[in-house]
C-alpha cells in the first residue's frame, strides 16, 4: 500500500510576469529551472537533493493583501542580503526583533513577501 501521507514537492507563488519572477527567484536563490510549461509554470530546482522547490504560476490576479503563507529563509548577513533582494528588485516591507531574533519581511518585484533572518549557530 502506498504511504498515504502527501510529501510537500514545491512551495508555488502566484505571478502575473512569469519570466521577470523566474530571474528573480532563480537569482536569489540561486538555483536553475528544473522544468516548465512555457507561458503557465515554472519549477525551480531545490537548494539541496531532497529539499522542497520553488515554483511560479502565471496568473491573471495582482497579488492583493498580506500572504497567508510565506518563505522563511536564513542568511549569516542580513544587511547584504537586503542589498541582494534590492539589487535584484526586491525591497524591503518591515523590519522584526523579537529577543534578539531579528528578520526582514521582503518582497519580491510582484509584492510576494518572504523573510529573511538571521542564521544563529546550533
Amino acid at each position: 500500500m502506498a504511504d498515504p501521507v502527501p510529501r510537500v514537492g514545491a512551495v508555488v507563488i502566484n505571478v502575473n510576469d512569469l519570466e521577470r519572477s523566474t530571474t528573480f527567484w532563480r537569482e536569489l536563490l540561486g538555483v536553475g529551472v528544473a522544468r516548465e510549461v512555457p507561458g503557465f509554470f515554472v519549477w525551480l530546482a531545490p537548494q539541496h537533493e531532497g529539499g522542497v522547490s520553488v515554483a511560479l504560476q502565471l496568473v491573471a490576479d495582482r497579488k492583493a493583501g498580506r500572504n497567508r503563507v510565506h518563505l522563511d529563509t536564513g542568511v549569516a548577513d542580513l544587511d547584504e542580503a537586503q542589498a541582494r533582494v534590492e539589487a535584484l528588485g526586491g525591497s524591503l516591507v518591515e523590519t522584526h526583533e523579537i529577543m534578539g531574533f531579528t528578520w526582514r519581511v521582503m518582497a519580491d518585484p510582484e509584492g510576494n513577501e518572504f523573510c529573511i533572518a538571521s542564521e544563529h549557530p546550533a
